[in-house]
């Protein structure tokens, strides 16, 4: 069985990052200044070429510490029902890349899988929703990306942008601790289209093996652990 998704065309064509530019000029000095932001690990993101940055789910601020804070300009996949109000306008100003989360998202992936071949960086968080950040599950579509690019996954997790008992969009107290720790890289050689079904749940369980195998690391490391699951009654919407 083959996955749906279309084969590219044409050349690859990059995302705009003059806005990112900006924002991670004005927000990243004061991003320090508010939070104790503790980074660990920026050295495994590859200075240059595509990488995908894949990153445990628990808070708000998980993905404006990814696009300001992180070592390249990153195109973050941003659920949906972010892009209203304001929010849709500074996220299409920086270049955060919209997707359904309830569907396969063909027209996310190949936006994504564009800026890959155009040796850019995209953030995910493959958990799909914010929750306890335990990555009990991931969804695919890491999977896809790492197979139609060959591009490297380097883990990152979070720790610090939720306290335990809060609600998913809980703002850490000024001079909270939030801990940043990237990992190696994990390489997934890249696939001709078609791609298998059985390629991508065999890459999808390896990701989620390597980004588990991380996560324990990082625990450790900073001698920190994960604020649990979201309050009863509330969820990630």
């Amino acid at each position: 069985m083959t996955t749906t998704a279309a084969a590219p065309s044409g050349p690859a064509v990059g995302l705009p990052e003059r806005g990112l530019r900006i924002i991670r000029g004005s927000l990243g000095p004061r991003m320090l200044r508010k939070w104790d932001v503790r980074e660990r690990g920026q050295g495994y993101v590859p200075d240059e070429g595509p990488v995908i940055i894949a990153a445990n789910h628990i808070g708000w601020l998980d993905g404006p510490l990814l696009f300001i804070r992180a070592p390249r300009r990153v195109h973050a996949l941003v659920k949906e029902e972010e892009f209203a109000g304001r929010n849709a306008r500074l996220l299409r100003a920086i270049s955060q890349i919209r997707v359904a989360r309830e569907r396969v998202d063909t027209g996310a992936m190949r936006r994504a899988s564009s800026a890959l071949a155009a040796g850019q960086a995209i953030g995910i968080f493959p958990e799909g929703r914010r929750g306890d950040g335990e990555l009990h599950e991931i969804k695919k579509g890491i999977a896809y990306l790492a197979l139609v690019s060959g591009a490297p996954i380097v883990p990152l997790a979070l720790f610090g942008t939720r306290d335990r008992g809060e609600g998913p969009d809980f703002r850490p107290a000024p001079g909270a601790r939030i801990d940043l720790v990237y990992g190696r890289p994990l390489r997934i050689d890249a696939q001709p289209w078609p791609r298998t079904t059985a390629a991508i749940d065999e890459a999808a369980v390896a990701i989620h093996e390597h980004l588990l195998v991380h996560l324990a690391w990082a625990k450790d490391a900073v001698k920190r652990d994960l604020p649990g699951p979201l309050p009863k009654g509330s969820f990630d919407v």
